[in-house]
């Protein structure tokens, strides 16, 4: 049997569309499989909790909650990780944990709501506990993380994130940058030109890594999305977070990383880009493996 990352790189996440084959229903059954079956130990399920809770945790950190071995909770983590409901990234030295809704929200869209809907519904409730917005106690702040497979170059890949005519067709927006590090970026919303010196390029290290930090919320913006004047307050009042991408080959496809951070606790604006990320991305991959993104409103 195909271990569990190779069929998500097999089915490719067709399921974002709604548009399974037949060729892939066998590979997509068994990759549903391997989802529950990482959610039925009780240990797994407190640690997507505990990363709930707090995004971006060590491993250390992780173990603090559990009456288990440093060695034990590794393997747990890489059962999550193999079931795509993890993700790790490298800070420093320290390597930190990333909870990731994808796999989930991709099976409960697929077909459970078709079914039975008081047993539909509990899983739906789990869906909904991943997706909302985690808060600690601390106030610390809380990252979104989404992870998809695209069957792309990293090239082609790059050139969707950085390219303004590319990145209109599955955004509806232009970001205008020559994509080196410290330059600005411009950002064409609804009508609206946002610049600001401090909407700038932080990596640039093509076709690998992009992170940039996010735009800011004006008054004009706010009018333009017809947004509520509370909330475009609320999000101004925010400090400016921070969007990576992360680019890696794995065969055939790119695993497409993006980690929103720099969010605070009870973050306005976290609420707004958790919803709209995973629209965005999967119109980027349909774009980018068919030739035509998915229609905006």
């Amino acid at each position: 049997m195909s271990p569990p990352r190779a069929l998500a790189r097999d089915i490719s996440f067709d399921v974002e569309r709604q548009s399974l084959t037949c060729n892939h229903l066998a590979a997509y059954s068994i990759f549903v499989d391997y989802v529950f079956r990482a959610l039925s130990d009780p240990s797994r399920r407190r640690l997507l909790d505990d990363l709930n809770r707090r995004n971006g945790q060590t491993l250390g950190e992780l173990c603090a909650g559990l009456a288990m071995t440093r060695q034990s909770v590794s393997k747990h983590l890489a059962i999550l990780a193999a079931a795509n409901l993890i993700s790790t990234t490298k800070h420093g030295r320290e390597k930190l944990h990333y909870l990731n809704a994808a796999p989930i929200n991709a099976i409960a869209d697929r077909w459970l709501s078709q079914y039975d809907r008081q047993r539909a519904k509990a899983l739906a409730d789990l869906k909904t506990a991943l997706e909302q917005s985690p808060m600690d106690n601390n106030g610390t702040d809380e990252d979104f993380v989404y992870i998809t497979y695209i069957k792309t170059t990293p090239e082609k890949l790059w050139q969707a994130l950085t390219e303004p005519a590319f990145i209109k067709q599955y955004w509806g927006i232009e970001l205008i940058s020559d994509w080196k590090v410290d330059s600005t970026i411009d950002w064409h919303v609804a009508g609206v030109v946002i610049s600001d010196p401090e909407q700038v390029v932080l990596v640039a290290d093509k076709p690998h890594r992009l992170s940039f930090t996010w735009h800011t919320v004006s008054e004009e913006f706010g009018k333009a999305i017809n947004a509520d004047p509370q909330e475009v307050a609320d999000m101004a009042a925010e400090k400016r977070s921070t969007a990576t991408f992360e680019l890696e080959q794995q065969g055939d496809v790119v695993k497409l990383t993006l980690i929103h951070t720099g969010f605070p606790a009870d973050s306005e604006l976290r609420a707004g880009v958790s919803q709209g990320w995973q629209p965005i991305l999967s119109s980027l991959k349909t774009l980018l493996e068919t030739g035509q993104a998915l229609p905006t409103e």
